[in-house]
């Protein structure tokens, strides 16, 4: 393919921003046309990274798009923002990548679905752990049927909390967590904050995924609330199957950071199935698959992803070039089911009950 495709990134509120202009950056067929946000300081390191001249960057998203007309924006608001931005950028007739969650509610991840349908256009939600070779590899072996049929997944996900590290995983002190943390998105609710929001998309999604799209029957989920803030940092999260039982937890508090060091519980997946099971974790370099044929279980070494398939912004311009559907997580299908499962989950949590799933 011939196509160069012209990137913007819109909204520095997520640190993965950084991250995503960095795979733009390195792709052969992308050149990073703008960036943009209403705070300049928020751009300077991504502006220094990837050579983005000062013409190129901007603090209006209506002048960004209308002066570089990309072909695709990669948005990183806050979640409570994702269906606004998506509808304010929508009409200019661009591809979005949503970096994760899908939205702060159901009812915003359909406004953001209606937004882009009408356009013709599409829209994917980024899920970093999709990227994860240790996932990828259980989920082979799962659709190999290496351990039956799945009738549980649990999950345990996070970090020392989100104020600790930026973009390309540069580590924060803590004492300049401490003087953030009071003014952060992250920690309002009326932004959408929270480890639930932050991480159970995680579990819920690529759960769903390991399920192969079953939806569950109901959620009970429950919450801890930390003295002086407003949203959590702790979730745990049981999804009733007819299948079975499912749990998913998020922590925001860590006592490492599975990138460095693996925590324990260790942040991943275990998937258990009618004749085995599968152990996932982040960043390992192996699965333990466990089956009749040997129950004492082995290490089996984790694929390596190959280009396209091996980073969001490959993968999507590729689905671009070929007619390719987006599958998986990053589909509006599978993400559209973790938010429903996100939304549930958050409902019981502030009744205190179980809830049926909501449609």
């Amino acid at each position: 393919m011939n196509t160069l495709w012209k990137i913007a990134g819109i909204n520095f509120d997520h640190m993965h921003m950084g991250d995503l202009l960095r795979m733009a950056f390195n792709h052969p067929r992308a050149e990073i046309v703008a960036i943009c946000d209403e705070r300049h300081e928020r751009m300077q390191a991504a502006a220094a990274n990837f050579n983005i001249a000062a013409e190129r960057q901007f603090t209006d998203y209506r002048e960004c798009l209308e002066s570089t007309q990309p072909d695709l924006v990669i948005l990183c608001p806050a979640t409570s923002q994702h269906a606004e931005y998506v509808e304010k950028v929508a009409p200019f007739g661009v591809h979005i990548l949503m970096e994760k969650p899908m939205a702060a509610s159901l009812a915003e991840a359909d406004r953001m679905i209606r937004a882009v349908a009408a356009t013709g256009k599409t829209l994917v939600i980024n899920w970093p752990l999709f990227w994860s070779a240790s996932h990828r590899t259980a989920k082979r072996l799962v659709d190999e049927g290496r351990i039956g049929q799945v009738i549980e997944v649990h999950y345990y996900g996070g970090n020392r909390g989100p104020l600790f590290h930026t973009a390309d995983k540069i580590e924060v002190s803590a004492e300049e967590v401490a003087r953030q943390k009071p003014e952060s998105w992250w920690y309002k609710r009326s932004s959408g904050g929270g480890s639930l929001l932050d991480y159970l998309g995680y579990g819920a999604t690529l759960g769903s995924w390991f399920h192969d799209n079953k939806a569950p029957i109901e959620i009970t989920t429950t919450v801890d609330q930390p003295a002086g803030l407003e949203v959590d940092e702790h979730s745990v999260t049981i999804a009733r199957y007819d299948c079975g039982l499912s749990k998913m937890e998020t922590r925001w508090g860590t006592f490492s950071d599975p990138w460095t060091n693996q925590t324990q519980p260790k942040c991943g997946f275990a998937i258990v199935g009618t004749a085995g099971t599968i152990g996932s974790y982040d960043y390992e370099p192996t699965v333990r698959l466990q089956t009749k044929a040997n129950p004492a279980g082995e290490d089996i070494p984790i694929d390596v992803l190959q280009p396209p398939f091996d980073n969001v912004v490959n993968y999507f311009l590729h689905c671009l070039e070929t007619g390719e559907a987006v599958t998986g997580p990053l589909s509006l299908a599978t993400s559209r089911l973790g938010q429903r499962i996100v939304d549930t989950a958050a409902i019981s949590a502030r009744e205190k009950r179980t809830v049926p799933l909501i449609a």
